[in-house]
């Protein structure tokens, strides 16, 4: 599989499989599945409650630890340095894991009034160099981050992001933040690339289907990687996972990669870091 080069050295793979499931589904059978697929890239959070699920899957595949790239990312509520301590390793222990190929913070407000936004991120960020440092974690990032949130840690860090994953595809690119990314030299992943299912009926993609022998989701998907994003991707069937994967056979060209860049805007979850931040808050200490 295609991989990038992270800042850091690190070798992440272009495509990485996202562990989300609102459905209450077999995750442990769904992610086996998708290490069956081929997938050794695999993104979870103390949110998504499927860490527990994902260290299962590994240790059921037999798969060296060191032939998978895992993340996970704390929530909102575990920010702060003490409680970023304590947050990490709750997720180790959940993951039955030593270490993190990479570890994230999930969004970077708490409310649209957070006011102490600014000095939790820093503690936040303090505690997860020292995990680094520690040989806990390979590679820091960010999840959620505009220019304003990540220009803190940019100018003060000892430790750079290496990725920031933010919602991403045609009909939502948020060039901006995207070209923010390439100024830092932080790889751009794009979380619900396919806008929940939105662009595989949506005009552009479809005609476009027809055109380079491909479905929908794999026109988006490649749309990203050309772009140099990287993506996280979710199915619940091999079929649809291994099509995720079959997208490195062909090229868009540019006048269509320019008529995707240009889409209006299309298939937006409604999330935002500064306003409609989601509230959803869990106890994570079980």
């Amino acid at each position: 599989m295609k991989t990038f080069t992270l800042s850091n050295g690190q070798q992440i793979p272009a495509i990485g499989f996202g562990t989300y499931n609102p459905d209450g589904t077999d995750t442990c059978a769904i992610i086996r599945d998708a290490i069956d697929a081929g997938y050794r890239y695999f993104d979870t959070a103390s949110l998504y409650e499927t860490e527990r699920a994902l260290g299962k899957a590994m240790k059921q595949s037999q798969i060296a630890r060191e032939a998978l790239f895992i993340a996970s990312k704390l929530w909102m509520d575990e920010m702060g340095y003490k409680e970023t301590k304590e947050a990490f390793a709750r997720t180790l222990e959940r993951l039955q894991t030593d270490y993190l190929d990479l570890y994230l913070i999930h969004w970077p407000k708490r409310t649209e009034e957070d006011a102490a936004w600014k000095e939790r991120i820093r503690a936040t960020w303090e505690a997860m160099e020292e995990l680094h440092a520690a040989g806990h974690i390979r590679g820091l990032g960010l999840s959620n981050f505009l220019p304003h949130h990540a220009a803190d840690i940019y100018a003060k860090a000892t430790i750079q992001p290496v990725v920031d994953q933010l919602e991403l595809h045609p009909g939502y690119m948020q060039e901006a933040a995207v070209a923010d990314c390439k100024a830092h030299n932080v790889l751009a992943q794009a979380w619900s690339p396919l806008g929940r299912a939105a662009l595989l009926s949506h005009p552009l993609p479809v005609a476009l289907s027809g055109k380079y022998g491909k479905s929908p989701a794999q026109i988006s998907l490649r749309y990203l990687l050309q772009r140099d994003i990287a993506v996280l991707v979710k199915a619940s069937d091999q079929e649809r996972m291994r099509q995720n994967l079959d997208i490195f056979d062909f090229e868009i060209s540019e006048e269509d990669m320019s008529l995707l860049t240009c889409m209006p805007q299309t298939a937006w979850s409604g999330e935002h870091p500064d306003f409609n931040i989601p509230k959803v808050l869990s106890n994570f200490a079980q």
